[in-house]
């Protein structure tokens, strides 16, 4: 084990982002503090095309350190809430996509931070719950996005029942892209990496924004911001690249980093 909470690997354009507190990467004050910073960072370099988000061990995270909050009051609470709440944005409001490798048991706050990534494959030894009820407490922040994921009666039976379910029904239910064979994830990432990066990067920043965009705005908001990408778009030369590749049947030559 390292003595970071966090190891940020570089691979070319992309950002492996391991969270090593194994066997079950057990979320705490630390943690929370390295996964801000290290997406902060990676947020400000150019350079990155994409970032994948994975967990040492057997765990991709099991949640919060159940002892963390025995002992908080509601002056606490808030203070570690508000924490992880920024922790979790800056995996969310990224401006490159991010890839969840669920390696294993992603459990509260894991699962929200797995929500919190944009595509998510999953081994079949992961799981998907929020006991935060079981423990006296509701699921929060990266949570609320489940009634858009999911069914309503889906979303309340993970939120009130406080019941995790399978790789397999979170692969029916729409939480997750993909699953495979555990030995099989490292290889299904870098697929869908290798298809990310046949796209053009300015592009693929643009729709990342939009994203966000449309998951905070109204249908008119939604829609305007997307006016606003297309024209910038053209700013750029990707356009213009693409639509030659496209007509001389060949693979497009887009630039370097967004």
């Amino acid at each position: 084990m390292s003595d970071a909470p966090i190891r940020v690997e570089r691979r070319g354009g992309v950002a492996w982002c391991t969270l090593d507190r194994p066997p079950l990467n057990l979320i705490d004050p630390g943690l929370i503090a390295a996964l801000r910073e290290a997406f902060d960072d990676l947020s400000r370099d150019p350079s990155v095309r994409a970032a994948v988000l994975t967990g040492a061990g057997r765990a991709f995270t099991a949640g919060m350190n159940v002892h963390v909050l025995r002992d908080l009051d509601a002056v606490g609470a808030r203070r570690l809430i508000v924490s992880l709440c920024g922790a979790i944005e800056a995996v969310h409001k990224a401006p490159f996509p991010v890839v969840a490798a669920v390696n294993g048991p992603a459990l509260g706050a894991g699962f929200e931070l797995a929500l919190a990534c944009d595509l998510r494959l999953a081994s079949r030894a992961a799981r998907f719950g929020l006991p935060e009820v079981r423990v006296g407490v509701p699921s929060v922040i990266q949570a609320a996005l489940l009634p858009v994921l999911v069914a309503p009666g889906r979303a309340a039976e993970l939120l009130l029942l406080g019941e995790s379910v399978d790789a397999v029904t979170a692969l029916e239910w729409g939480l997750v892209n993909r699953v495979v064979e555990g030995a099989e994830l490292t290889a299904a990432v870098e697929d869908v990496l290798v298809r990310l990066s046949a796209c053009g990067p300015k592009a693929v920043r643009l729709q990342k924004q939009l994203m966000i965009r449309w998951r905070e705005s109204d249908l008119g908001t939604a829609v305007r911001a997307g006016i606003d990408a297309f024209a910038a778009a053209y700013a750029t030369d990707e356009p213009r690249e693409g639509a030659a590749a496209f007509l001389e049947k060949r693979p497009p030559r887009f630039g370097g980093p967004a």
